[in-house]
């Protein structure tokens, strides 16, 4: 259906022209003609089905027909707050939010636009929220902290739009969502898009949403058309670095998204990605949003070809080159592979998903095949074939029954078997871009440390050190005093302070925090041919070539 067909003001329209579209997607066709009817809507699509414009395209219709009416004038210097209130679950996603409000909005005079999320300067927002204000987008919890100081007003807010309201409960801000609504009018326009609208966030539809129109195009058992799932089995972690590693030096890939379980594990597989000289780099919660929002515009400029990334920072990108998006660690939600492969196969293109599964992996395989009723084909790379029988993916049994332990294969209780890829506790802090290899304090090359859950394997990625199974676990003190880096003597005149590397009582490790991109070091990884042999961490030269998957 052409956008012109769905009653756009010219000044609108132009500006979806000029974006490239011409034809609405389902979402767009459906919920658009009844959200500019002022219609409260309960939406469920896809990712990548173009909902973002399904709710910006109607609330700049709302905005323009407030500056036509008298009633609605606002005079100058008096604070009013905004006409429209879109509250998103992650600051990636509200700032791809506020990209397409001012992409969309582009030629409409004077339209003030303002991105409200954690990890940004408090004085800058303050003079947002106190200024011309048509659209505010904003994650829940920094939007309380204004509504909180008094300075953020939502009197006057005519359409509220909630952006994967099923996230939101699930990252806990019902309560933030609560407290928000009941400071907007009660005869304001309020719009739900979301996954499911099951259970709590059914509930929570109910409370706010008046007569609401369902619209559901495309569940989470839909097949996505364009993208081309795939299984590939590993026989131990070593075997599925060198999976990845050949994954990605195919030339069909345009760019990647990796897909972790964990920060920490994130940040380790960017450095060692960069290390073999791929343009890489991180992209997680912990890292300052400044360092995030940089990732991001490079990889929209092509600048990183993979990206390693935790669930919750990966919603919200939206680069139509991301052609293959690997799950390196599984999921702690089925629902969230559905988001996960969701970010290649956008804006009609075609997309790979591919998993890289190890036996203890089983139980989540299954529940993703259960979830999205598809099975996920299993292939193979010729040359890396596994050496262990392919692991059969038993279906649920009835509940009670206790089946033989021969189907865990070996490895106990989910989750307490051998993992993949799980670094020392170390202090993270998120790099930027990674490059080049990087020295250590200490003499120690970061290959000789150990994953804390390389038990008794011979193949690792670094040192020939066996695994001592009655001697201390450095990796595993868990939270206890740091005796050798609490409040130790200054000297003999200084008494006891604070020392500068006091971490309190937290996992402690030796990985030193990985430098951000540019600081000391070449980003991307370059070339290391016109250097001359590596230089390993510790200052020791290394030279020869590296051999087999990331161990070095």
């Amino acid at each position: 259906m052409s956008f012109e067909t769905l009653g756009l003001s010219p000044a609108v329209l132009q500006a979806v022209k000029d974006a490239g579209y011409e034809n609405a997607t389902d979402v767009q066709a459906q919920a658009i003609p009844a959200a500019i009817a002022n219609k409260d809507l309960m939406v469920s699509s896809r990712t990548g089905s173009g909902k973002t414009a399904a709710f910006i395209l109607p609330a700049l219709e709302k905005i323009l027909a407030a500056r036509g009416d008298n009633t609605k004038r606002r005079e100058k210097g008096k604070i009013y707050g905004p006409r429209v209130l879109v509250l998103a679950p992650t600051r990636e996603l509200a700032m791809q939010v506020s990209k397409a409000a001012q992409t969309y909005g582009r030629h409409i005079p004077g339209l003030k636009v303002a991105t409200v999320l954690g990890g940004m300067p408090y004085p800058l927002q303050i003079r947002q929220l106190t200024g011309p204000l048509d659209i505010l987008i904003a994650t829940p919890g920094r939007l309380l902290d204004h509504l909180a100081s008094g300075k953020c007003v939502l009197e006057n807010v005519e359409m509220l739009v909630l952006d994967e309201a099923d996230r939101m409960l699930d990252m806990g801000f019902i309560d933030d969502i609560n407290v928000v609504t009941s400071h907007t009018p009660p005869t304001k326009q309020t719009v739900m898009f979301s996954a499911t609208f099951a259970g709590h966030v059914g509930r929570l539809a109910q409370e706010l949403l008046k007569d609401p129109v369902r619209i559901e195009v495309a569940s989470h058992t839909d097949t996505h058309e364009n993208i081309t799932q795939r299984l590939h089995w590993a026989d131990n972690p070593h075997h599925k670095d060198q999976l990845l590693e050949a994954i990605l030096a195919t030339p069909e890939l345009d760019q990647a998204v990796v897909f972790t379980s964990t920060q920490r594990d994130a940040d380790w597989l960017a450095e060692r990605l960069a290390e073999i000289g791929h343009a890489v780099a991180p992209l997680h919660g912990a890292m300052p949003q400044g360092k995030r929002n940089r990732v991001l515009r490079a990889l929209r400029e092509r600048q990183l070809r993979v990206l390693v990334a935790t669930d919750v920072a990966a919603r919200g990108i939206d680069v139509p080159t991301i052609s293959h998006v690997i799950n390196y660690g599984l999921p702690m939600k089925a629902e969230d592979y559905v988001h996960r492969i969701g970010r290649t196969g956008r804006a009609g293109r075609s997309g790979l998903a591919i998993t890289l599964g190890l036996r203890e992996d089983v139980g989540m395989i299954r529940r993703i095949q259960q979830f999205t009723t598809q099975q996920i084909p299993v292939q193979q790379i010729a040359g890396l074939e596994p050496k262990t029988q392919e692991p059969r993916i038993f279906p649920p049994r009835p509940a009670g029954e206790r089946g033989d332990r021969g189907e865990r294969f070996g490895q106990g209780r989910p989750g307490f078997g051998h993992k993949s890829f799980r670094r020392d506790d170390g202090p993270r802090h998120g790099g930027g871009f990674h490059g080049g290899p990087r020295r250590e304090e200490g003499g120690a090359r970061f290959d000789d440390r150990r994953p804390f859950e390389r038990q008794g394997e011979s193949r690792s990625f670094g040192g020939e050190r066996s695994f001592d199974r009655n001697g201390p676990r450095r990796d595993e003190r868990g939270f206890a005093p740091r005796e050798d880096r609490g409040f130790a003597p200054r000297g003999a005149d200084r008494g006891f302070a604070p020392r500068g590397d006091e971490r309190g009582f937290a996992p402690r490790g030796d990985r030193p925090a990985p430098k951000s991109f540019g600081e000391g070091r070449p980003s991307f990884g370059g070339d290391r041919g016109e250097r001359g042999a590596e230089r390993g961490f510790g200052g020791e030269r290394r030279g020869g070539p590296r051999k087999g998957g990331f161990g070095r």
